[in-house]
């Protein structure tokens, strides 16, 4: 078998898994399908649905496509079938019932965005700049009952600059991520996909952590933790979904203030957690325990995104403010 008769079922729905899917298709590897999810209502009164950008890309490029709302209907079970595909392929899409990850002959493997068993779960980019490491990675594993727990085929390490935020390596996996697809399809193509089971990789993890979904609350901003904590936690939420802390006026007043990007400066000072340290003009320091956290890029409710310099510009910010 090759790569031209070898059926390939796709599953996937944002951006980052739009570039997989393009190097199968401009590789000529047989996509005889994509699953996505359904059409996202947006606007007002959602009256306009909008499609994923893997459904974009796979009617672009005339790839049949299934949007099933249920993944265990008994419809889409057959019409998955029909499509008598030898393999599947996951990148970030949704947790598989076992009728559907063991339909191919030759499994269905997911490609995650960490160096597995690190960060199972559904932000893993996210988590690893949160928690300050400098490196992370991309797996390709078969799937399994247990969420991302399949045996290990490909991993490729990826290290994570200080001053990266969660868009640069997200994207650089994207890119790293694809050709790991493209490589461990050609493996399974040869027969040489030697599985391994991810205990083997204990060893190699000082501590396991857990990647779970991000909400709303969960973005919300600490300061009672040390300067690179706060730090790396801007930049891990950056700039989707973004970080969020509250700005309190003397008066009691509270609007949201969104934080993009930040300045580290580690300085003994005596301010209480939260009080801002600003000139009005050129620059707002919020104190934490170790010193302040220097905002630069910021946005509050209702208005865009801006330099800390032009924030200060329209917003009479004084030093009688604080952050909660």
């Amino acid at each position: 078998m090759n790569k031209e008769s070898l059926r390939i079922v796709y599953m996937g729905t944002p951006d980052f898994a739009v570039e997989s899917l393009r190097l199968l298709v401009e590789g000529g590897y047989n996509v005889v399908g994509v699953i996505t999810m359904p059409d996202k209502p947006i606007g007002r009164h959602g009256s306009t649905l909008q499609p994923s950008p893997v459904k974009q890309y796979a009617v672009s490029k005339g790839l049949p496509v299934l949007q099933p709302e249920k993944l265990k209907d008994e419809t889409f079970i057959q019409e998955l079938r029909a499509l008598e595909a030898d393999l599947q392929i996951v990148v970030a899409f949704r947790m598989l019932p076992e009728i559907v990850w063991d339909m191919p002959r030759l499994g269905t493997f997911n490609l995650h965005a960490s160096l597995l068993p690190q960060y199972r779960g559904a932000a893993p980019i996210n988590w690893a700049v949160i928690n300050g490491d400098t490196e992370t990675g991309a797996t390709t594993f078969f799937l399994t009952h247990e969420i991302d727990t399949g045996k290990i085929i490909l991993q490729e390490h990826l290290p994570i600059a200080d001053t990266d935020d969660v868009e640069k390596v997200h994207d650089s996996l994207m890119v790293m991520g694809a050709k790991l697809v493209l490589r461990t399809v050609d493996l399974i193509l040869e027969g040489k996909a030697d599985a391994t089971p991810q205990e083997a990789f204990y060893s190699d993890v000082k501590e396991l952590r857990a990647a779970p979904k991000i909400f709303k609350e969960t973005c919300r901003i600490s300061w009672d933790s040390s300067v690179k904590r706060v730090y790396d936690f801007v930049r891990g939420l950056s700039p989707y979904p973004g970080s969020w802390t509250e700005l309190v006026a003397p008066a009691g007043e509270r609007m949201v203030l969104k934080v993009f990007s930040t300045q580290k400066i580690e300085e003994a000072h005596d301010l209480p957690v939260g009080n801002i340290r600003t000139d009005g003009k050129s620059h707002v320091d919020v104190a934490v325990p170790d010193g302040f956290v220097r905002l630069l890029n910021v946005q509050l409710a209702g208005k865009k995104r801006m330099a800390v310099t032009d924030f200060l510009n329209g917003f009479k910010l004084t030093e009688y403010f604080i952050v909660e």
